[in-house]
């Protein structure tokens, strides 16, 4: 049975448009993200979305938290897995570029700024801040996975916006940037290692 033709419930039916929502940025971009566009997409009415979502920017603004949320717990798990040693800083870099990019987070963000959210970049500074906060749990971060994390969003955005002109106006392959990235956050992570492993040393009966 089609979305259009079942009773959903209030949230299967917000998270339907979302979805609905995230494939129109992808597919044609921020510009398509309407509430009337929604709607047609999942055989739902003009004023069904305005009771959700209150505006077309309420509903572009619960987009950018409903991709932050979904991106931070993608890289979050990816920055877990690197730090057992079972992946690599260049999966983080793609994940968190491919998500301003491909995704479509930083052109949506641009966007909403551009036609006057001045808090369209709040739903994904809070989600960045609370994976953060929750990456900080595993191990002796501080200030630098602060640092790190405020990097790699800002090359990413950046990329997004015009890493493709400036690539190919100073002759560089279209990845320098994620490259650059990776091998800042490779540096970072073998930093994290060395301090992890001398607090297992200070800690351990007998050294």
């Amino acid at each position: 049975m089609s979305i259009a033709k079942r009773r959903l419930s209030p949230e299967e039916s917000r998270l339907a448009a979302l979805t609905a929502a995230r494939d129109l940025l992808i597919e044609t971009g921020p510009q398509a993200v309407t509430l009337k566009a929604v709607a047609g997409r999942i055989g739902r009415t003009h004023a069904n979305l305005l009771h959700h979502f209150g505006s077309a920017s309420g509903l572009q603004k619960a987009l950018a938290a409903y991709l932050a949320k979904e991106i931070c717990q993608t890289i979050g798990a990816a920055v877990i897995k690197t730090r057992s040693g079972e992946g690599s800083a260049r999966e983080i870099v793609d994940l968190a570029f491919d998500a301003f990019d491909r995704e479509g987070a930083g052109a949506l963000a641009s966007w909403m700024m551009l036609s006057g959210n001045e808090d369209a970049l709040d739903p994904i500074v809070e989600a960045i801040h609370q994976l953060v906060d929750d990456l900080a749990e595993h191990g002796p971060d501080g200030r630098l996975l602060h640092e790190d994390t405020l990097t790699l969003c800002i090359m990413a955005l950046g990329d997004a916006l015009m890493g493709a002109q400036l690539a190919g106006a100073l002759g560089l392959p279209r990845d320098t940037a994620r490259a650059i990235a990776a091998r800042q956050l490779d540096g970072s992570l073998e930093r994290w290692q060395a301090e992890r492993a001398a607090t297992v040393v200070e800690i351990t009966p007998g050294s």
